[in-house]
């Protein structure tokens, strides 16, 4: 499942420079985009500035709280909205490229 998100997060932009830190894949860009996550029963994806991106299709499903990031908890076995989740990895480069702290 990671590698199927790696795929799509880079399929939906190019642009991003994947690193490794905190032990962790990260997507950045000119700051931090997104971080995938393995826990021993799902799998996390941690965007670091979720809270200011509009989320139509409700796949935030983590973090709802959190001042700043959001995350998609994908339990073992589950499924994404693919589209849904390529929208929001292209707002969020769109969101880190504007310079806008939130």
């Amino acid at each position: 499942m990671l590698a199927r998100l790696r795929n799509l997060i880079l399929a939906a932009a190019p642009e991003l420079t994947e690193e490794w830190k905190w032990d962790t894949p990260v997507w950045s860009y000119k700051g931090n985009v997104v971080a995938a996550g393995a826990f021993k029963d799902h799998l996390k994806l941690n965007f670091f500035k979720g809270a200011s991106l509009k989320d139509p299709k409700k796949i935030f499903n983590a973090g709802l709280d959190a001042k700043t990031s959001r995350g998609i908890d994908i339990k073992e076995g589950g499924t994404i909205d693919e589209s849904a989740l390529q929208e929001l990895v292209r707002a969020a480069v769109a969101l880190d490229a504007s310079g806008k702290k939130r």
